[in-house]
């Protein structure tokens, strides 16, 4: 039987604590998925876990109480975007991000190395960090480890990313392996450049490109420092999806079973089914609004295009067993007839794409606790990829876990 969820905030006694404490409820008896409890300053988060991203300190389209009514514990934003924009002396001003944006739970923040990806064309890496050129007003900045955990400090996520060396994964050669010494010696510039540890908590990011000896190094190294959690970065970016399962399958086994895994950047339901299957807690993606703002919404049998002829007469709901405010109220009909032209279609669609991705996340979690997660598993593919139609890259990985389809 499921045991209860965590409550959604935390007891005064786990205040005093560490600022983040993780403890393992329940394994998979055939794969490495597992339950948590994540327990952070603003919220107990239960894992495994979706964290919707507001990269400017706001969700496009949904408002913090929505974010509330759907028991959302965690959401993401960005070190270099707030650090630009409004600055660290506004955000100390207002009291940290969640005053600033009235939001009452978990933050993270991301430390700004996805930028140096993203913003390439304007960005310069050498070993005391990156300088970009502001696509705001032009002008020059220097985000190093140190600024990094300035900023983060500022803004008051409860779990902050180190600084590290992103390349893209379709790199080769040398530059895979700089990068991923650099991001090693950035994470103790980062520990060092800390002011706010009894309060906030640091992740550092696994580097390595899809070269397993570059990922064991990495692994190695940053778990012989003193953190609460881990991540594992620079995946997700063009990557072969059989290159992106062997790397995510191998970074968890070398990963602390004790504390909690993160993967960045991913979003895509099948794939967060089944790296949750591989032993990962912990995903973010901009997916589930961006995808939104185009008119598309999610369901268990994969994206539809509201914009479509087909829905103009369609009285359903988008999906028939979703209890979220979209569902309950809006059919497809309706929102073929507003979506991309009216702007409130966006955060009425990103309301259920977000609740979609929730809602995923806890059924998981309750098929866990229930010890039939590899029957959810197969459940999930059979609706999702109907007439035995499962990409060859899903059945070789979650047969890694001993899960045939």
């Amino acid at each position: 039987m499921a045991t209860p969820a965590s409550t959604p905030v935390n007891s005064e006694e786990a205040k005093k604590g560490p600022p983040l404490q993780y403890r393992v409820l329940a394994k998979c008896s055939v794969t490495k998925a597992r339950v948590g409890v994540m327990t952070v300053r603003h919220a107990d988060v239960d894992t495994p876990v979706f964290m919707p991203v507001g990269t400017q300190g706001t969700l496009k389209g949904i408002l913090p109480d929505q974010l509330l009514e759907l028991d959302c514990r965690i959401m993401l934003s960005n070190t270099y975007h707030l650090g630009m924009r409004p600055g660290t002396a506004v955000l100390e001003k207002a009291g940290g991000l969640h005053r600033f944006m009235g939001w009452p739970r978990a933050l993270l923040t991301d430390s700004g190395g996805f930028q140096m990806v993203s913003l390439l064309q304007l960005a310069e890496i050498t070993e005391q960090g990156v300088k970009f050129e502001s696509p705001y007003d032009g002008s020059e900045c220097m985000l190093t480890p140190e600024r990094s955990m300035e900023i983060q400090n500022a803004i008051g996520a409860d779990i902050m990313m180190q600084l590290d060396d992103v390349v893209k994964t379709t790199t080769t050669g040398p530059r895979v392996e700089e990068a991923m010494h650099r991001t090693i010696r950035w994470l103790d510039r980062s520990i060092a450049a800390h002011a706010r540890n009894d309060d906030q908590s640091i992740f550092p990011i696994v580097q390595g490109g899809l070269q397993p000896d570059l990922r064991r190094v990495c692994s190695a190294e940053l778990t012989k420092r003193d953190t609460r959690g881990f991540a594992v970065g620079g995946l997700s970016g063009g990557e072969s999806k059989d290159e992106f399962w062997r790397t995510v399958h191998l970074c968890t086994d070398l990963l602390p079973e004790d504390k909690p895994r993160y993967l960045m950047g991913v979003g895509f339901a099948s794939d967060l089914v089944v790296c949750v299957a591989l032993g990962v807690d912990m995903f973010d993606c901009v997916f589930p609004t961006r995808t939104a703002r185009f008119g598309c919404a999610l369901t268990r049998a994969g994206q539809i295009n509201l914009k479509q002829r087909i829905f103009a007469h369609d009285i359903r709901p988008i999906e028939e067993d979703c209890d979220c405010s979209t569902c309950r109220t809006y059919t497809r009909a309706y929102l073929h007839h507003i979506v991309t032209v009216e702007p409130v279609a966006c955060s009425i669609v990103s309301v259920h794409n977000v609740a979609f991705q929730l809602k995923l996340m806890k059924d998981m979690r309750d098929a866990i606790q229930e010890d039939r997660f590899p029957e959810f598993v197969k459940s999930y593919m059979a609706v999702r990829f109907p007439d035995n139609t499962v990409p060859e890259w899903i059945r070789d990985a979650l047969a890694a876990v001993n899960v045939s389809l």
